[in-house]
């Protein structure tokens, strides 16, 4: 994945933590569905005169002109350090091969060991290592109208007990590692498929690190 993508990506998915603590509704780019790190994301915002060879951009109003790096640091402050490091952590592994057991980027993900590997840092959580065993032993339920980034969302998929878990990202989007064949990509509740195997979430972090900061 090109450094340039990853830091657009990142700062696409951490605008919603941003909303959350002015109230405001923020939305990622429009289409913005399973995407991967092959993906060609960034076609519909970056036009070349194939003559001139010279990149041109669709023109913003004064109040969308910030830097990228300003845009970013916006809303890191916004949110809580560790939540952020969470999403940070899983949104810079996209495009990683699925891989059964798999934990670190370097030998893949399956969904569990994704989900271990983003909050390897957090330091109060401790979660199992497979699906079924952090969806029944760890966090608080959450109510699906009630989704923070940085949730656990637990599926059935092809059986009755819980055997898939993703990370919530926000607007409705969620992270995870779907299975062989597959890689670590960004997907949508909104999808049929999800809502029918949709079982529960968990929230994980601790009280404290899901305050935003005031402003």
């Amino acid at each position: 994945m090109r450094p340039l993508f990853k830091t657009w990506l990142t700062i696409c998915l951490l605008m919603p933590l941003a909303a959350h603590a002015t109230n405001r509704e923020q939305h990622l780019p429009s289409g913005f569905t399973g995407y991967t790190a092959k993906s060609s994301a960034s076609a519909p915002y970056v036009a070349t005169n194939s003559k001139t060879k010279a990149v041109s951009r669709p023109t913003a109003s004064k109040a969308h002109r910030k830097a990228p790096g300003k845009i970013a640091t916006a809303s890191l402050a916004a949110a809580n350090k560790q939540s952020s490091a969470v999403l940070s952590r899983a949104v810079n592994v996209l495009g990683t091969p699925y891989r059964w057991g798999g934990s670190s980027p370097s030998k893949g993900f399956d969904c569990s060991g994704l989900v271990k590997y983003a909050f390897n840092d957090v330091k109060a959580v401790n979660l199992p290592r497979s699906s079924s065993e952090m969806a029944s032993g760890h966090g608080q339920k959450v109510d699906r109208k009630d989704l923070k980034p940085g949730d656990l969302l637990f599926f059935n998929i092809k059986s009755r007990t819980v055997n898939h878990v993703a990370i919530y990202l926000g607007n409705d989007r969620f992270i995870h590692a779907p299975r062989r064949g597959k890689s670590v990509t960004i997907d949508t509740l909104k999808k049929p498929y999800w809502q029918s195997h949709y079982v529960v979430a968990k929230r994980v972090l601790p009280k404290e690190t899901l305050r935003v900061a005031q402003r």
